[in-house]
Formats: C-alpha cells, sequence, structure tokens
C-alpha cells in the first residue's frame, strides 16, 4: 500500500448555530463563532488517497486528476462562500470544521476509485485541525 497527498486551499465563511437551542445557549456554547454576522476561516486541506501502484502507469492515482476534482468539485463550490446561506450542504448541517470533512470526503468518495481509501485532514486554523477517513 502506498498513499499520495495533494494540498489544496480555499477560504470561506460561517455562523456555528443550532436552531434547536436558545440564543443565549448558542453564544455560551460557540462563543464568538456564534457571530450574527459570520466569521471566515482560509482552510488548508489535505486529500489522502492510498491504495496499490497501478503496475502499467507506476501511479497509485493521477495527481492531475485529483488535483482537478478537488478545485471543481471542492474549492469551486466553497471557496469564497457563505457555508450557511451559499451552499446546499449546510443549509440544514451545522458548518463545523467536523461537518465539513464529512461533506468533502463524501463528495470525493465518489469521484476516487472505490478501490482506494481516502482520508481528508482540514486545518480550519494552524492549530484546530479535523481528520477524517470513513
Amino acid at each position: 500500500m502506498i498513499s499520495v497527498t495533494r494540498k489544496s486551499h480555499f477560504n470561506a465563511a460561517h455562523r456555528l448555530h443550532n436552531d434547536d437551542w436558545s440564543e443565549e445557549k448558542n453564544a455560551e456554547f460557540y462563543g464568538l463563532c456564534n457571530n450574527k454576522n459570520y466569521h471566515g476561516h482560509n482552510y488548508d486541506l489535505e486529500v489522502t488517497v492510498t491504495g496499490e501502484i497501478d503496475k502499467e502507469s507506476g501511479y497509485l492515482i493521477d495527481m492531475k486528476y485529483l488535483s482537478g476534482i478537488i478545485e471543481k468539485k471542492v474549492c469551486d463550490r466553497f471557496d469564497h462562500k457563505n457555508l450557511n446561506l451559499d451552499t446546499e450542504e449546510f443549509k440544514n448541517l451545522i458548518p463545523t470544521a467536523e461537518n465539513i470533512a464529512v461533506v468533502i470526503w463524501n463528495i470525493l468518495r465518489d469521484e476516487i476509485n472505490p478501490d482506494f481509501s481516502i482520508s481528508i485532514k482540514l486545518y480550519e486554523t494552524q492549530r484546530n485541525i479535523v481528520e477524517y477517513s470513513g
């Protein structure tokens, strides 16, 4: 088994807010992340693909292909967007880093050979990192 990783980046705004909670509970639980005017992050994304090297090409996966699907399916979809307001994925899902990573994994899972495993590492900040492997 071998793994390859492609890095990418997108910027997005969001608000962490649970509609089933009171304003007070949301403010207490989410703190500054519950700002009614939203706030943004410069997200760094790492997508790791693991599997067997193709004997014919010598590649696990064509990195141009991997880069292209990350840009088209993830970055074009979320970059410079308000995740709460501008995306279908987060209309009814709180856009925590955990949920964003799971959504990205699900998007990319459909685009990558099912024989390969994939892992998403999302850096919301340099100190807040989420990893999801399905």
